[in-house]
Formats: structure tokens, sequence, C-alpha cells
């Protein structure tokens, strides 16, 4: 049981840590905490259910579908939005974040309703190895996390886009000076963690039924899993999403499964009370 549980965890954080990722790069590039991170990932769970059961097209087109609607959803966000709101401060970008999260979330119950839809997969049978049960759905998951991440993290540190947005998050003002446009790195910030986005929300799609909220089931550990690992390290966020997976995971040991987002709430009071810089949020800021 305790094995069992404790493998799922792994499977729950690797689906956590590409919102928690796209959730601390926006913090990270563009100041503030982007509240719109749940709804965007329902976008991208709708966008792939219309690309794969009414379009027909297979489950890696409709993942590009996916990633690319949310880019977009993103882009549009960004112009009409965000980018109007940037000299206001991290708390407007916020409140306005969450204007953005109502919207995208109340267009997707306008179209689609309410009811509960799944993607049409073949129905295969889990894997049994040394007593725990794997799932495909759990395969498919950890794959494209791993790939997602690695991608991800050779873009951070080899590429000039990369080398870009980390200068933007140390400090816009000098990558300015030396010739980075913080608009242009603002935009490929958004098609990025759009991208994300929209593949977290197929795998989402793939682990649970689709519905208006299914964004926001994950919305709380997402804000834990990225506080946890420091708002704006992208290593530690995912390192946070693995813990917080775990953790809600194997609480099922001792509480009820339907109260298993306390122990996200609890991390986030606990980290708020005695560590709001996360596990790896000074050492991001000393670099």
């Amino acid at each position: 049981m305790a094995a069992q549980l404790f493998f799922n965890g792994l499977v729950t954080g690797l689906l956590l840590a590409l919102p928690a990722l796209a959730l601390t790069l926006v913090f990270g590039v563009l100041k503030f905490a982007n509240f719109a991170v749940g709804a965007m990932l329902t976008l991208g769970s709708f966008a792939a259910w219309v690309a794969n059961v009414q379009l027909g097209m297979p489950m890696t087109a409709a993942a590009a579908i996916a990633a690319v609607t949310v880019a977009g959803a993103g882009l549009l966000a960004d112009q009409f939005a965000f980018e109007r709101l940037r000299r206001r401060g991290s708390i407007t970008l916020l409140v306005a974040s969450m204007g953005v999260s109502l919207m995208i979330e109340n267009v997707c119950r306008f179209f689609f309703g309410n009811a509960s839809r799944g993607f049409d997969v073949a129905l295969s049978r889990p894997i049994r190895w040394e007593g725990i049960r794997i799932n495909q759905e759990q395969i498919t998951i950890a794959i494209t996390v791993v790939v997602c991440l690695v991608a991800v993290d050779v873009l951070l540190r080899f590429t000039p886009l990369g080398r870009a947005m980390r200068a933007v998050a140390d400090n816009a003002s000098l990558a300015a000076v030396r010739g980075v446009e913080r608009r242009t790195i603002a935009r490929l910030t958004w098609v990025l963690v759009g991208a994300l986005l929209g593949l977290a929300g197929v795998l989402a799609g793939l682990d649970r039924s689709i519905d208006p909220l299914i964004g926001w089931n994950y919305q709380i550990a997402i804000f834990a899993a990225a506080i946890l690992g420091g708002l704006g390290s992208p290593i530690g966020a995912v390192l946070g999403a693995l813990t917080i997976g775990v953790a809600e995971e194997m609480s099922a040991l001792v509480i009820p499964t339907n109260y298993r987002q306390v122990v996200s709430f609890a991390v986030i009071l606990a980290l708020l009370l005695f560590r709001a810089n996360g596990l790896l949020g000074a050492k991001a800021a000393r670099k």
C-alpha cells in the first residue's frame, strides 16, 4: 500500500511539475504570480479534447493543438491585459490574472458545459512490477514530463533565448541596456509557459475526467509546489512538485483522500511563516 502510494505520488508530482515550472517562469521573468495557471491548464484539456474526440486526431496531434492554443491564449492575455498593466506592479498583475482566470474558466463552461468528459484512448491493462500497479497513463505522464523538463533546462541554459530570459529575470533594466527587448522576452515567455500548461492540461485529462474545474483541482498544489521550491527557481519548482505529490498521496495513510489538499495548504502556511523564500528561493535570488 505504501509503495503504491509513493509511486502514485511521484507521478502526481511529475504532473504538477509542468504547471509549477510555468508559474515560476512567469514569476521569475515577469515578476508576478499568475493566478490563471489553473484556468490555462483547463483550456489545454478542452483544446486537446476537441482535437482528439471531435476531430478524431491522435493524442500526439491533440497535445500539439493544446500547446499552441494555450500559448496563443497567453499571448492574447499579455497583449490586452498584462502588458498594459506591467508598470502598475505585481499586485495589480496578480489581480488581472484572476480576471483572466475567471474569463477562461467561464468561456470553457459556456462552450462545453459542466459535464465530465474523457479522451478517446484505447484501454490497456496496467503493468504490475514488484507489487506496484503501473497504468499506461502514468507511463505517458512520466515520459512526457521528463522530456519537457530536459528540453526546458537545455533552453534556459544553452540557448540565446534562455540567457535573455535569465538576464531579464535578474535585472530587466540592465538587460535592456545590453539590448535585450523585454517586451519580446515577455511574449516568448508566454509562448513557453502556454505550451507547458497546454501539455499539462492534456496529461491532467489523462489522469482524471475533464471538466471546467480540472485546473482548479490542481491550483493549490501548483502554488504549494512553486512556493516550496522557491518562486523564480525552475529546479526548485520541480523538486517542490515531487515533494507535494508524494506528500499528498502518502497522506492517504493517515487522513481521508478527500482532505489531501490540506497538505498543500499546510505547506504554504508553514513556508510563509518559517521560510518564505522556499527551498531554493534564496539561492536563486543570489544568482
